[in-house]
């Protein structure tokens, strides 16, 4: 429908509802296409005004409509009046009426109540991470950086993951600010950057260098520029972290891995006790590999193609080199089916070793044992990120270790824009004609250097692709 461009009395809308072939859906299908055109606001309460009069109340989801609407054209005084009749009608709010609130409020000269609100919600349930950031930035926005910092550790407490838009902002509102608890505060975003291998993008590193380059007193100078290929920085000629793991560093991170998250509490969730030992009886007997593979994972590689056909690929594209492969597949693989030939399966059978896993077992566990037990130059193969089993570490040294390990070890697989090949893509290329990096790609310092890797792109998901391009900042 297209909305009227002026306030109707009752009797416009009553006739404009009659001609409508849904009249039960009118009034919703009407206020959406207001939003949609951001029609005047009075126009709106002109609708709600009549439905008032003909109902004696407002549906919830009317209000909801009418309060987006208000909040898209920066409503403040209706955006209240919102708040109050439906304080009044409903007892508690759902998540989305709350967010609409806060993104309304935080934006306004009232954006203290905004936080008011975010209390609120507290008490019923766990703010989402928009709700929270909105009240970060309202409070980023008017120098009140302590509030800030504070609300994003709690948002941290609750496990709720930052966007780099927000990080972003916490570098832009503090520019040119001095005071050494705040510096303490934004390092401690560039290590979270570090811990949690995230790469930001190209206007981020602008505002990360700006702050730098604003510090009173500090004289950071901060250079656009591409590592060469031993890890040195062009610019202050500072040798970045090697890639690869000491050997102590290693075998401290796999004991951990074996302790915690192999034989942690969870490890038997998705397969017996039983199974698990099958397992390492039949990995001791055949170590080492040099390659270990979620058959599963690798499977599911290209739609256009049956899930034997792609693990086919990868296991003969990987066992080039006369690599040693172990593919950790399930039983199932094992009946003759459309998806699961019995001659390809065969011919696999004759290049790699296979260990079929009950059909519901848990392969990530396998995946690290083997590769683990393989000793330090065995990689393996999945699109899986392993959150889960970093996060089953207890302490933010060894996660890190974890992530080093993982980014020199994973190899991701992705299909050629055609889908008629598979391309392996390590965290360090090692299937792609490149040699391995010696660097590690994350954010780190010396103190008086700073180096940050970033793309040129926004991207909010996390992602194997490494950067190649890197900020150096040092202090002069």
């Amino acid at each position: 429908i297209q909305p009227p461009e002026k306030p109707l009395q009752s009797e416009e809308w009553n006739s404009l509802r009659e001609s409508f072939s849904s009249p039960e859906i009118f009034e919703e299908v009407m206020l959406n296409s207001m939003v949609k055109c951001n029609s005047p606001v009075d126009v709106a309460k002109s609708l709600l005004t009549h439905v008032a009069k003909s109902h004696g109340d407002i549906a919830y989801s009317l209000l909801i409509k009418y309060l987006a609407l208000c909040v898209q054209q920066g409503k403040t005084s209706e955006i209240l009046d919102v708040y109050d009749i439906m304080k009044i009608r409903f007892k508690i709010l759902e998540s989305g009426a709350y967010n609409l609130l806060i993104r309304g409020l935080s934006n306004s000269d009232q954006w203290r109540m905004a936080l008011t609100l975010l209390e609120e919600i507290k008490k019923i349930m766990i703010p989402s991470r928009t709700s929270y950031e909105l009240c970060i930035k309202a409070a980023s926005r008017h120098q009140e950086m302590n509030l800030a910092f504070e609300l994003y550790h709690e948002m941290l407490d609750k496990n709720l993951a930052p966007t780099l838009d927000v990080m972003q902002a916490f570098f832009d509102f503090s520019r040119g600010m001095k005071g050494a608890e705040l510096q303490k505060e934004l390092f401690g975003i560039l290590f979270y950057l570090r811990d949690n291998q995230i790469y930001p993008h190209k206007t981020f590193m602008q505002s990360i260098k700006l702050w730098f380059e604003s510090i009173p007193g500090e004289n950071w100078r901060g250079h656009q520029t591409n590592i060469k290929d031993s890890g040195k920085c062009p610019v202050c000629n500072h040798q970045l972290e090697d890639s690869s793991l000491t050997e102590e560093e290693y075998n401290n991170l796999r004991e951990r891995i074996i302790r915690d998250v192999i034989h942690g509490t969870d490890t038997f969730r998705k397969t017996s006790p039983q199974e698990f030992e099958a397992f390492q009886t039949f990995v001791e007997n055949r170590l080492p590999f040099d390659i270990v593979i979620d058959g599963l994972n690798v499977s599911h590689m290209q739609l256009r193609q049956t899930q034997c056909e792609n693990l086919f690929n990868a296991v003969n594209c990987l066992a080039k080199g006369n690599a040693r492969l172990l593919v950790l597949g399930r039983k199932h693989m094992l009946t003759n089916s459309s998806n699961w030939r019995k001659d390809l399966m065969k011919e696999m059978q004759d290049k790699a070793d296979f260990f079929f896993a009950e059909n519901i077992s848990e392969d990530d566990t396998f995946l690290l044992y083997a590769t683990l037990r393989s000793g330090k130059h065995c990689k393996f193969v999945t699109r899986d990120f392993l959150r889960d089993h970093k996060a089953c570490l207890s302490d933010s040294g060894t996660r890190h270790l974890f992530r080093k390990w993982q980014r020199g070890h994973q190899i991701a697989f992705y299909s050629s824009a055609e889908g008629k090949h598979i391309n392996f893509l390590m965290f360090l290329p090692l299937f792609i004609q490149q040699p391995a990096l010696r660097y590690d790609c994350v954010v780190q310092t010396t103190g008086d250097t700073w180096h940050i890797p970033y793309k040129n792109i926004f991207e909010e998901k996390y992602s194997y692709q490494i950067p190649r391009k890197w900020l150096c900042i040092q202090q002069k």
